[in-house]
């Protein structure tokens, strides 16, 4: 029987395909590549609208019932992930409109609050997670079916 990772080890890897997404999406508009742009950058934000959807419909309330928190780290993520969706969605229209100047200048402050964020989850939520939530056996293959329920599968 192959282990399952921790809620940190799994979370965390799927915040570094987001980031890959990212970075290549970045590289594509420094080469003023616009098509190819767009479609990295689909694919990042499929993934993490899924990543933030498998943490507000899966994780979040998980914990929120394990600890007793419900105006603790998850509301702190909630509002980070509303301050997220809609940097992507000027992203996207930016994209939309042929701005790539616009959208490079866009996706600098999401990258440092995208950074920020992680951070806090992978130190400090996720390590609470694993202590109170991934007790339940089935707990991580769902979480981890809600992380690509969404996702684009490049």
């Amino acid at each position: 029987m192959t282990a399952h990772p921790t809620i940190t080890e799994l979370m965390k890897r799927h915040h570094h395909l987001c980031d890959a997404h990212l970075r290549q999406a970045e590289a594509f508009a420094r080469a003023a590549d616009l098509a190819a742009c767009s479609g990295a950058f689909a694919t990042f934000r499929s993934d993490t609208l899924a990543h933030f959807a498998a943490e507000e419909e899966v994780l979040f309330p998980a914990f929120e019932r394990s600890s007793g928190m419900s105006h603790g780290p998850t509301q702190v993520m909630r509002v980070e992930h509303r301050q997220m969706r809609e940097l992507l969605e000027d992203l996207a229209a930016a994209l939309a409109d042929g701005d790539l100047g616009g959208w490079a200048e866009l996706v600098q402050p999401l990258g440092i609050l995208m950074q920020q964020h992680n951070l806090k989850e992978e130190n400090i939520l996720y390590p609470m997670c694993d202590r109170g939530v991934a007790a339940r056996p089935d707990f991580i293959g769902t979480l981890d079916e809600a992380l690509h329920a969404g996702a684009s599968h490049v």
